[in-house]
This record gives C-alpha cells, sequence and structure tokens, in this order.
C-alpha cells in the first residue's frame, strides 16, 4: 500500500481575500475543489490510500470527501491546536511502517511516483525530496518564497535555504517520500508548533540522516497567494 499524507491544516491568511470562507485546498477550481485536482493526479500515480491532517474549517473538507475518494480510503487527522507543519505530519504518520508520500495541500506538482520511489530505494533516502528548476517556473516564482537546496551529484542534499528563490537554482516542491524510521526520536514538544522546514528537516540533515532531492519537470503551482491561486484556475482547467 502507497499512503500519501496531505497536510492541509494550514490558516491560509494570504488566500483570505480571494477565498474567505474555505481552507485553501478548498479553493473552488471551476466548480471543484482543488484538493480534487491533487487527488485525482495521485490516484492515478497508484497512491491507494489518503490521510488528510486537517485544522483550520476541517469539517468542510470531511464532509465533502467523506470516507473515500475515487474508490481509495481517506483518513483523516485533525489539530486540536495549531501544531504546524511538523507537528501535524508527525500525528498523521503515527502508525506507518511503511514509506508514505507527504504533500503540501495548497500545492500541484506533476511527480513521477514510480521515477522517485526507485530513486529513493538506489539511494537507500531516508527522506527524498522532489525538487523543480526555479528559471523553468517564470511567473510562478517569488523570491524567498521557496526552500533553496545545495545537492551532491548523486542527489543528496548537503544544505538548506542556499540561494533561495533564485532563477536557476533547485528549490523544494514540497512533495516528499519518507521512511517511517527517519521520524522516530525526534525532539517536538506536545502542543508546541514545530515547523517542517525551519524544525524537523534542519535537524534531521544536522543529524547526518539520508536526506536526498530528485528534480522534476511537471506542471508546479502553489495556491498560496491569490496571484498564483488566479493561475491555478487557468492551468488545471486546460
Amino acid at each position: 500500500m502507497t499512503t500519501a499524507i496531505i497536510l492541509a491544516g494550514g490558516l491560509g491568511t494570504r488566500l483570505r481575500s480571494a477565498v474567505p470562507d474555505l481552507p485553501k485546498p478548498m479553493a473552488p477550481i471551476d466548480g471543484r475543489p482543488f484538493l480534487e485536482y491533487q487527488m485525482d493526479y495521485w490516484c492515478e500515480q497508484g497512491i491507494d490510500r489518503f490521510i488528510l491532517s486537517l485544522g483550520y474549517r476541517h469539517r468542510t473538507v470531511i464532509d465533502h470527501f467523506g470516507s473515500t475518494y475515487r474508490g481509495i480510503p481517506v483518513d483523516y487527522v485533525v489539530e486540536q491546536t495549531p501544531l504546524g507543519t511538523g507537528g501535524g505530519l508527525l500525528l498523521a504518520a503515527e502508525g506507518l511502517t511503511e514509506p508514505f508520500l507527504v504533500l503540501n495541500g495548497d500545492t500541484f506538482f506533476e511527480v513521477d511516483l514510480k521515477q522517485l520511489a526507485h530513486f529513493h530505494v538506489e539511494r537507500a533516502s531516508e527522506w527524498t525530496f522532489v525538487l523543480f528548476r526555479a528559471s523553468e517556473i517564470g511567473r510562478y516564482i517569488e523570491i524567498g518564497r521557496y526552500m533553496g537546496l545545495e545537492v551532491a551529484d548523486d542527489g543528496r542534499i548537503h544544505r538548506l535555504r542556499s540561494d533561495t528563490g533564485q532563477p536557476g537554482r533547485l528549490a523544494n516542491g514540497g512533495a516528499y517520500l519518507v521512511e517511517p524510521s527517519v521520524l522516530h526520536g525526534l525532539p517536538k514538544k506536545a502542543d508546541k508548533k514545530y515547523s517542517l522546514e525551519n524544525d524537523l528537516l534542519p535537524f534531521l540533515l544536522n543529524r547526518g540522516r539520508g536526506l536526498y532531492g530528485i528534480e522534476q519537470s511537471g506542471r508546479f503551482i502553489d495556491i498560496g497567494i491569490p496571484e498564483d491561486y488566479l493561475l491555478a484556475v487557468e492551468m488545471l482547467t486546460q
């Protein structure tokens, strides 16, 4: 079984002017929630279980999707207090024993799952990032918005937040393939916000864990701001 955890619990404050009454992943694209487009893509890639990590207006998501989507089981974990992206991930990953996919609920990124899994196994990676080339995104890129990285020729990640947002540099696309064992023993404090990008990933890198990155050239859009939400409508309905 290949499970995808979708992190969809954020407040979405930067998108409120365009989508005031919904969590970001439920923002409408041609009459359908953005999250449906994302889940449709991953259904076609072979995902056979979704876990949605929710917080803000979680009932909207649960009432819409229910227990299955296109015949695929959908489970939910709900943050009673905001836990941050890292805390939401740790909550959702409890009990998982096989490598799992992690996705952001406000990002659509076309990734070849078979290619990603092959790379992950070949490198004996503990956490594989899916990367995009900033210069290829064109109008979607915003300086400082995406985590840059230093990546060796074999894909091993040596540094995070290097040359962030500069054209031509590899950037973090917010999709990952993760070994459950890499999450064991993390120094998370109960009921404290825990950021995936600022706390969890730097901790793993500093401890010498096996973090690798693979570049993908598929379509990418992050609807976190109103301008890119409008671009997503154009891109996903073509």
